[in-house]
Order: C-alpha cells, then sequence, then structure tokens
C-alpha cells in the first residue's frame, strides 16, 4: 500500500487505555502508506507509554502539556488547522463522554472541539464502562453529529473481563480512516458487484477442478473501491482474510452458485441506497440511485464435470486409468442481463499475438462496457502481487502500466469513471 495516502495528513490522539499500544501499528500502517502523521496524548495516555516512543514512530514531536508550544504550529489550533483526518484511538470512556458533553479540559479535548473536519472514533474500554447508558448516548450523539465511530471488539479483555469494548483491530482503522481520506464522489454511495477467485467444480465430494486464479485482482478491486466509499458486494470463491467489515463478502465457490448469487447481488444493487441524516444533513432521508457497476473478475471454468459423484470415487474401483467427462460451463458473463449497470469483464490470455483482438471480441460479443486484459507469462503471473492491463472500451485502449494490485485497480477505476460520460 506504499503512497496510498501520500501527503495525507493525519493527526492520532491517544488517551489513557492498555490497548494503546495498538496505536503503534495504527501509525506504522499510516506511515507505511505515505501519511504525514502527528500525535497528540492526553496525560493518563503517557502513563503507558512514554511520547519518545510515539515520536520515533511518527517521527515528529508529539503533542501533550509539556510541548505545546506558540511559537510553531505544535499546539491545538495549529494540528486542528493542519490535519486532514483526526482518529482517537484509543478513546476511553471519558474521553467519549466529554467530546459528546463539548468539555475540552485538556489538549487532546481542545484540539477536537477546534477541528471542523472528519473525527474519527474507535473506543477502547471495560465492557460495562462501553455498554453504560451514558457512553452509549454519548456514542449515538457523536454518530448524529457526523463522526464515524468504529466499534470496539468483543474478547477477554485486559481486566479479565470478556466482552465488547477491546480496540478495533488496527488494519480495521486504517481501512476505515483511508476511505475517510480517499473517498470520491463520483463512487460515494455507489453499489458495486464484484466477482472472484477460480470456481470449484466438483467431480466427487473429494476431489474437483479449478483453475489458477488467485482473486488477488478481485480482492484489491474491491479494497480499491471500497476506500473510493462505494457499497461493495465482494462475491468470491474462496475465503479471503483482512478484509475491511464494510465490505459485504459472499462465498459462491461453483459456477452455478457464482451466476445465481451475482444475479441476486446485481438486482439489490439497483435498488440503490437510503441517505442518512446526521446534524450537518437534516433531509429526511432519501434514495439514492446512481448506477452500479459489476467487475466480473472471476476466472469461471470453461468446462465442468458432466457427471459430478456423490462420495468419495475409490481408486480400487476405476482401476488405472480415469477417463473424466467434461462439458461446456454456462457463459454467466454473456448471459447476465445488463440493462441498469456498467459490466467490465476481466480477460486472461497467454497468446501475446492475439490476446488484444480475443479482448476486442468478448467485449463485443458478450455486451460489455469494458474489458481489462491481462497477459499472462509477459510481465506478470496468476498469484503474483503485481499486474499490468489493457482496459479496453469500444473507442480506446487504456494501458496501465505493471504496479501494485491495488494501484492498478485504482487505475482502473479512474477510466472506469469514463463510461458514464459516454452512457
Amino acid at each position: 500500500m506504499n503512497n496510498l495516502l501520500k501527503n495525507k495528513k493525519i493527526v492520532v490522539g491517544v488517551t489513557g487505555s492498555i490497548s494503546i499500544y495498538k496505536s503503534l501499528e495504527i501509525i506504522r500502517l499510516f506511515i507505511k502508506a505515505g501519511a504525514k502523521v502527528r500525535v497528540i496524548m492526553s496525560e493518563s495516555a503517557k502513563e503507558f507509554i512514554s511520547p519518545i516512543t510515539f515520536e520515533a514512530i511518527s517521527q515528529n514531536i508529539v503533542l501533550h502539556k509539556d510541548t505545546q508550544n506558540w511559537q510553531n504550529d505544535n499546539n491545538h489550533i495549529g494540528l486542528a488547522k493542519w490535519a486532514d483526518i483526526l482518529l482517537i484511538a484509543p478513546a476511553s470512556a471519558n474521553t467519549i463522554n466529554k467530546i459528546s458533553a463539548g468539555i475540552a479540559d485538556n489538549l487532546l479535548l481542545e484540539t477536537i472541539l477546534a477541528y471542523n473536519k472528519t473525527i474519527i472514533i474507535a473506543p477502547s474500554a471495560n465492557t460495562k464502562m462501553y455498554l453504560n447508558p451514558n457512553t452509549q448516548a454519548s456514542l449515538k450523539k457523536l454518530k448524529v453529529f457526523g463522526h464515524i465511530v468504529i466499534n470496539p471488539e468483543k474478547k477477554v479483555l485486559a481486566c479479565k473481563d470478556e466482552g465488547v469494548g477491546a480496540l478495533a483491530n488496527p488494519l480495521e482503522i486504517f481501512y476505515q480512516s483511508s476511505r475517510e481520506l480517499l473517498k470520491e464522489d463520483f463512487w460515494i454511495n455507489r453499489r458495486i458487484v464484484i466477482t472472484g477467485g477460480g470456481t470449484i467444480e466438483k467431480i466427487d465430494d473429494i476431489r474437483y477442478i479449478s483453475n489458477f486464479s488467485s482473486g488477488k485482482m478481485a480482492y484489491s478491486l474491491a479494497l480499491a473501491l471500497y476506500l473510493k466509499g462505494s457499497d461493495v458486494c465482494f462475491i468470491s470463491t474462496k475465503e479471503v482474510e483482512n478484509f475491511p467489515k464494510n465490505i459485504y463478502n459472499i462465498i459462491a465457490s461453483d459456477s452455478k452458485k457464482l451466476q445465481k448469487t451475482t444475479e441476486n447481488a446485481i438486482e439489490v444493487a439497483k435498488k440503490g441506497i437510503m441517505s442518512k441524516p446526521n446534524i450537518y444533513n437534516k433531509e429526511a432521508p432519501k434514495l439514492i440511485k446512481k448506477k452500479p457497476y459489476l467487475f466480473m473478475v472471476a476466472a469461471v471454468s470453461d468446462f465442468i464435470p458432466k457427471n459430478a459423484t456423490q462420495g468419495k470415487l475409490k481408486k480400487e474401483i476405476i482401476g488405472k486409468t480415469f477417463s473424466l467427462e467434461l462439458m461446456q460451463n454456462i457463459d454467466i458473463l454473456k448471459e447476465i442481463d445488463k440493462n441498469g449497470i456498467y459490466t467490465i469483464g476481466f480477460k486472461a490470455e497467454t497468446d501475446e499475438k492475439n490476446a488484444l483482438q480475443s479482448a476486442k471480441n468478448m467485449l463485443e460479443n458478450k455486451n460489455l462496457n469494458g474489458v481489462c486484459l491481462n497477459i499472462i507469462g509477459k510481465n506478470t503471473n496468476f498469484g503474483s502481487d503485481e499486474n499490468e492491463i489493457d482496459f479496453i472500451t469500444k473507442d480506446k485502449i487504456n494501458k496501465i502500466k505493471k504496479d501494485s494490485k491495488l494501484n492498478v485497480s485504482i487505475k482502473i477505476l479512474n477510466f472506469a469513471k469514463e463510461l458514464e460520460s459516454f452512457s
């Protein structure tokens, strides 16, 4: 995710909580993505970790009671003006209730009161303190104000109590924070359906045929769309890990399940999203309908076993040779109803000489808005973390040079936006 957040300015506020050590990992993720990070510590936070630790990882002086300076911007007004986003992680129950009441009796709370952009709050507290009606009422109030609350996790806490209250996973906090920094009007509240991975077609209950598709390109594209603000439904043939919780993930392993699930998801996507009122937008909820997109990245088997066997085929019964009869599979992308949705197919080819014409034929024969062509073996292979794509429409070919699959995905989205101009 190098340079994903290049030149973005993030202030991280940390309060007194045993989970404060996770803040170091969050900051590391931000910096690795190219962001500039500055830290504010409450006095209680300094009882858990020394400011010098945060200074070492952020490469910036930490703002606290002893370092506030009015000869530069290392003060609560300066940081409030500097930041693109303000994240409080961990946010103690005490801090949450004070923010809700507009109290500003320390530097972090003063900075929050002076800040007029997006504030993200990641609670961390004992279960009883988190579920206390005062804290819950404060969190609801903060959401109405337009602040974003990243819900804590349920687990055994440091105090040995078991329940909700543990700080969310650092990667989840990174994803939700990055989404607020990277979202674009075009993609916000636009529903997207993405399929990914190689289908698994049963021979019997033990064996199957599939292909070498890793699903990494689809994963990266789903992540890119989430970060741009879309409402993403990711239909994958296998379980995925380290995915943002707010991406709706459905497992559909074989082609029949994939077709049915994709068609159902498209119907839902066409219905649009209801807006949510808050203190800054007092209008009644209304239906937001932006034309959805389908990115068909899944590698669907061209042929499937004609007759799948229940149970396990015994080699003692089969003998020394085994003939498997295959039949041509359904062409999901061709059969899907494309009315009311932009449809982009993905095509992997090994024949560089004929690959472009094959992609153009796919564009026309399957009535697509675009095709992403990937030539395997030229500069990329299945399962690699990088890709090189030709984004093909009826009017032109846009070449995307070899890069990480996430960066390639972001460039695909820039070209995909142009489809609306020609519709």
